[in-house]
């Protein structure tokens, strides 16, 4: 058997154990670990696709991901020295310096709960063996053995690098499964940045006192507080901000030199930002709802247009995200947001006032940004949304009926784009739980009535949550909910009212916004809906 046929047949085989089947269909130790390294590379691939099944629906994708793991496979086959051949490469390339320094960024990134102490011990780890592994001379076994025991350490009680929390499965493995699974560990995006940057002063005194700690301080912090925005972006803003203050650290009027430098790197600055925001809900999503959190944003932002306005805009900037997130390509989104901001201009400008607004911005970045930022537009008076028929919902491959309901159902309520993606998601499950049963239409005319109930009672339930947070400055918005739920809990002592307040108003200042994160959103509103009053 080929490897292509492999590799083919272990796709068709996979399940939850797909390792054990992948394993299983060779016979050679050497090719067997090659075709699990295969079967690693797509199982990030199968989980946004929903498992092997999921391919069928997108075979040309399917058939590149294939094609490309196979050709990977096969440099693998060609040599065991494939991955430290590209390493040693990388150190020649940017010298011992830069490649530390990426490491930093890189591993700041991948551990971003890892405090600075872990990741550093890490990254001088790494960059130790691969000097050693990578000098003239040295061992051709070295690289292989050295990051064995790399893997080995990390899952050591007392080890001093950083834990994930898949750390311990992958601790339950043995070789090339360990090391791969630890490769492929990913961490959640950081949905609140922490990050604060210090006053002047406090810059130039760290600085100062070393300026080397400063560098690996300041990366760690930036890339793991930013670390969705796209590599060579977050690398190379952080050079230039590390230029910046060495410059300035050094010069005879600090103060104006930072004000003249930062002016000079906002626009890099903005887009490193924003990419870490609009890419950190991407990977939280994946692309499907990812598109549809997009469609529902759009919908609430510009009520009054039709549903071929803002569909297009919605795949565009899916396909955006999907392209530069995970590019190597520094200039990615600086080539493909201009782009975008300019149909956003074409298709909405002439639907509201506020993207009429927009789109006199100075700068593609500032028309972006602030059709980002734009709230949701005042809800207009209309009938209400009917929910797709047993036809539609089954139909798999023609999505444009279950958009134009999502499209229908943003544009005619009043609640945040988190709330609305997760009622959207169970009812479009619940009624697709219809298509596999013996009479789908029965099923259908059971399931609608009570369905339609359910998910008009939680977007009640977001409303009344979030009611006056969008329109009112928080301040204000307290005083509004302290005096709704004054009325509502007449008995209670003010002690309980008041903790009660900072409950609800700390989530709404989370949940609340047409650009709530999901991940910290979706299990909090499961949670503050159980205790809507």
């Amino acid at each position: 058997m080929g490897l292509l046929q492999e590799l083919a047949a272990a796709l068709r085989l996979m399940n939850d154990n797909y390792l054990c089947f992948c394993a299983s269909l060779v016979e050679t130790p050497s090719k067997r670990e090659l075709v699990t390294l295969g079967c690693y590379l797509l199982h990030g691939y199968l989980q946004e696709t929903g498992g092997a099944a999921g391919l069928t629906s997108r075979k040309m994708k399917g058939v590149l991901v294939l094609l490309l793991t196979v050709a990977f496979v096969q440099a693998l086959e060609r040599g065991r020295d494939y991955e430290k051949d590209k390493v040693c490469k990388e150190l020649s390339d940017l010298g011992k310096d830069d490649f530390r320094s990426l490491s930093m960024v890189v591993y700041s990134r991948k551990f971003p709960s890892g405090t600075f102490e872990q990741v550093s011990q890490l990254v001088k780890e790494v960059v130790s063996l691969t000097e050693d592994c990578c000098a003239e001379g040295a061992d051709p076994n070295c690289y292989d053995t050295r990051t064995s025991a790399l893997s080995v350490k990390s899952c050591e009680s007392d080890s001093l690098f950083p834990v994930h929390p898949g750390t311990a499965e992958c601790c339950t493995k043995e070789g090339l499964e360990q090391k791969l699974c630890m490769a492929v560990l990913k961490h959640q995006p950081q949905e609140f940045p922490t990050y604060v940057e210090p006053t002047n002063d406090e810059i130039c005194e760290a600085f100062r006192r070393d300026p080397k700690e400063f560098a690996d301080q300041f990366t760690y912090e930036y890339s793991s507080n930013y670390g969705q925005a796209p590599l060579p972006l977050l690398v190379s803003y952080i050079k230039s901000y590390l230029s910046i203050v060495g410059s300035c650290c050094t010069s005879s009027s600090p103060t104006v030199c930072f004000l003249k430098e930062k002016l000079q790197i906002k626009h890099l600055s903005l887009l490193t930002t924003m990419s870490n925001r609009i890419c950190s809900q991407h990977v939280a999503y994946g692309k499907e709802k990812s598109r549809l959190s997009h469609l529902i944003k759009l919908a609430q932002k510009a009520r009054t247009a039709i549903l071929g306005d803002v569909l297009p805009l919605a795949e565009d900037i899916t396909n955006i995200l999907s392209k530069c997130c995970e590019s190597a390509s520094e200039d990615c989104m600086a080539k493909e947001l201009p782009e975008y901001t300019v149909k956003i201009c074409d298709n909405l400008s002439r639907k509201n006032s506020e993207f009429e607004d927009c789109c006199q911005e100075k700068t593609p970045m500032d028309i972006f940004v602030c059709t980002y930022f734009m709230p949701a537009a005042q809800l207009p008076e209309r009938p209400a949304v009917k929910l797709p028929t047993n036809k539609d919902v089954c139909d798999k491959e023609n999505t444009r009926a279950r958009d134009q309901f999502t499209f229908e159902l943003s544009r005619t309520t009043h609640i945040p784009e988190v709330f609305l993606s997760k009622a959207l998601e169970t009812t479009l499950k619940s009624l697709g739980e219809c298509c596999d049963s013996e009479d789908s239409t029965a099923c259908f005319n059971t399931k609608g009535p009570l369905l339609k109930k359910q998910l008009s009672s939680f977007i009640e339930k977001g409303q009344e949550i979030c009611a006056d947070y969008s329109e009112n400055t928080f301040t204000e918005y307290k005083k509004k909910l302290a005096e709704r739920l004054r009325a509502k809990l007449s008995d209670g002592t003010p002690t309980e009212l008041a903790e009660l307040v900072d409950k609800r108003s700390d989530f709404a200042s989370k949940c609340c916004s047409i650009n709530s994160p999901p991940l910290y959103c979706n299990s909090e509103i499961d949670a503050e809906m159980k205790n809507a009053l």
